[in-house]
């Protein structure tokens, strides 16, 4: 089968993989579509460390294929949208409704596909740029089966982390103040999410002018490309202030944007080694700096939850695929990521 495969130095398309039957707890998927996120362009640039050879993709939909023994909740036939989440669900974390936090979700990667008799690693325990995957039954979440399969492909990554940052980690309320630093699939995401919390000002910043239009649509009340103008529309500062873009200046940006009380989330990835600053004298008036790891999500609620959001129009899923590409010409999908002229890239099978 066709699949994306990074060695540690280039990636390759290729057509000769091999992928092991569901075991026990365990969903065989085939894949229909996968959006390109900046994760993977990080692991094939290093910024996330990552074992190899590896087969890429973590934001996918498709059909189910086959389960392993004792999967209840979803059959063969069933559309379902993938969560990177393999979470165990019988820690103290999972049972306090923190799945994100479990350790076991962040375990060291399963090699669940082979290729000419060697095992490669799979990503984000998701591996989504390949025709079939397998996933554990957590992962798998049902969806309606009247949502295209390249829009239901984004919902399992930047809708989770964009939108789930705002409701589940910021807690935004109705008539507070964002501010969304980039715009890109996450940024966007963000936008959206304040906008459905009920944020009454939401200021976009991204150095391209070029992307107004889209900010605007997903719910912006404003667009900068400097976030030096941000206190003209905000002179107190803004109630919460998301870092989306992963570079570490931007970091301590967000940070001094803050109003009292504010809070600064963190969701760019920058290197594993970045360090930021900030005055530590701003945050004395009860300022807060938040990481967020994929949306504070519960993705069995979360997911089928943003499925019904899209289906009654609240959710703009559509409007995030840019372009489409089939599997084989992931270079170009992947340069059109890197230089920013897709809010998202999707893969086809």
């Amino acid at each position: 089968m066709r699949g994306v495969v990074f060695d540690g130095k280039r990636t390759e398309v290729v057509d000769d993989l091999e992928i092991r039957d569901p075991g026990p707890g365990e969903v065989l998927v085939a894949v229909a579509a996968a959006g390109l996120c900046h994760s993977d362009l990080s692991v094939i640039d290093g910024t996330i460390p990552f074992p190899v050879p590896v087969v890429l993709g973590h934001e996918g939909a498709g059909v189910v294929e086959a389960v392993g023994a004792g999967v209840s909740h979803v059959v063969p036939g069933d559309h379902v949208s993938l969560s990177t989440l393999a979470n165990c669900g019988a820690c103290a974390q999972c049972d306090r409704g923190r799945p994100t936090m479990c350790r076991k979700a962040i375990g060291m990667p399963g090699q669940p596909f082979s290729r000419r008799g060697n095992p490669l690693y799979q990503f984000a325990s998701n591996s989504a740029f390949a025709e079939r995957t397998l996933v554990r039954a957590v992962q798998a979440v049902k969806i309606p089966a009247d949502i295209p399969m390249t829009s239901a492909a984004l919902i399992g990554c930047g809708v989770v982390t964009g939108v789930g940052a705002v409701l589940n980690r910021a807690k935004v309320d109705r008539g507070d103040s964002v501010v969304v630093i980039g715009t890109g699939g996450i940024g966007l995401n963000v936008i959206q999410g304040a906008r459905i919390a009920g944020a009454l000002t939401i200021v976009a910043v991204d150095a391209n002018p070029a992307k107004e239009a889209v900010a605007r649509q997903f719910g912006a009340t404003h667009f900068l490309t400097s976030a030096d103008a941000v206190r003209d529309i905000l002179p107190s500062g803004a109630d919460h202030a998301f870092e989306c873009v992963g570079r570490a200046e931007l970091i301590r940006t967000a940070i001094d944007l803050l109003d009292r009380h504010g809070q600064a989330v963190l969701l760019g990835v920058p290197a594993a080694t970045a360090e930021a600053s900030f005055l530590v004298s701003s945050l004395f008036l009860d300022k807060s700096i938040l990481g967020c790891r994929y949306g504070s999500s519960r993705p069995q609620r979360d997911v089928a939850l943003y499925a019904e959001l899209y289906r009654e129009g609240r959710l703009l899923l559509d409007e995030l695929v840019t372009a489409t590409y089939p599997v084989e010409d992931f270079d170009r999908a992947a340069d059109d990521a890197h230089e920013g002229r897709v809010a998202r890239g999707v893969l086809v099978f």
